[in-house]
């Protein structure tokens, strides 16, 4: 009777531990199956992705691409999956809304790559691209400058964005004195003569003008003291001081003029020199070898020829 009960007592005793045993068992399941599964779900979300996009089905890829990253928001992969097929699906040129709200989506979600990876080069430029195709100018130059700023980029990089905003300030001034109202041409048998002018009713744009010269010196400078050997800077710069020969001639101020063509060639010949430099250094095959991608990045905006 004693045993019976002994063994009654080790029963009820075994079936609570039991239970909280199988429970922990149960649980520790659906931990583990917590930690795996939603792992393995993003990399079948992310094979999905590139399959679509293979096949050019960017609706079906954006699809798996949010899936995955709603499935985990720090997947640097999915991130720049998402961006790069929001960005394909952008069509340049195309100025309706709902094209320019692809940008801005590519453009949010780049920027969602960056919080992720501060340094993503591809992430940067590529927000850089979408804002000069969707004209918005303002935050083009912001972004850059934001770039341009940031000691916490190299100084190769920083200097590539000075030289980009000196690049556009010297655009803003070729589009002034390039009109045909500015510049004039003039034939004389095999001779052609050229001359800049401005009337006393273009004051203002003509004022505007010298300031995007000034402002795109400042740009220039700042990117060869970051980088004294960046090519773009040296051939903004060059460009600039024609331009500021140019905005001279206008004002009859001709001194001026002779001074800033003298600069031209003086930094021309800096220009000149890493032009060749750039072009010795492909020929021996030291340019750097791009990795593939499973997902190519768009391509990067060309940097303007020096005139």
């Amino acid at each position: 009777m004693n045993v019976m009960r002994f063994l009654l007592t080790l029963f009820l005793i075994a079936i609570p531990s039991f239970a909280s045993f199988s429970q922990s068992q149960s649980q520790a399941r659906s931990t583990s199956q917590a930690q795996i599964n939603p792992k393995s779900e993003v990399e079948v979300e992310l094979n999905s992705t590139a399959a679509s996009y293979r096949t050019g089905d960017f609706a079906e890829a954006q699809r798996h691409a949010e899936r995955a990253v709603s499935l985990d928001p720090s997947n640097r992969t999915a991130a720049i999956f998402l961006a790069r097929i929001m960005h394909r699906q952008y069509k340049p040129r195309d100025e309706s809304q709902e094209n320019i709200q692809l940008a801005r989506a590519a453009i949010a979600d780049y920027q969602r790559v960056l919080t992720l990876d501060s340094q993503n080069e591809e992430a940067y430029k590529a927000i850089a691209v979408l804002y000069a195709m969707i004209h918005e100018d303002q935050l083009l130059r912001a972004w850059v400058l934001q770039r341009a700023m940031n000691a916490q980029v190299s100084n190769q990089k920083r200097a590539e964005a000075y030289a980009t905003l000196a690049g556009k300030d010297w655009d803003c001034s070729f589009k002034f004195t390039e009109l045909p109202n500015h510049k004039i041409t003039e034939e004389d048998g095999k001779k052609v003569a050229v001359t800049y002018k401005v009337t006393a009713a273009e004051v203002a744009e003509f004022l505007q003008t010298k300031q995007c010269v000034t402002n795109g010196f400042q740009m220039a400078d700042a990117a060869i003291l970051l980088d004294a050997e960046s090519e773009a800077a040296w051939s903004y710069k060059t460009n600039l001081f024609f331009e500021a020969a140019k905005l001279a001639e206008m004002e009859g101020l001709d001194l001026a003029k002779a001074d800033f063509e003298r600069q031209a060639k003086e930094t021309g010949v800096q220009a000149a020199r890493l032009s060749e430099k750039r072009r010795r250094a492909e020929e021996n095959g030291e340019q750097l070898e791009i990795s593939p991608r499973e997902l190519p990045p768009p391509p990067a905006p060309k940097k303007p020829r020096a005139r």
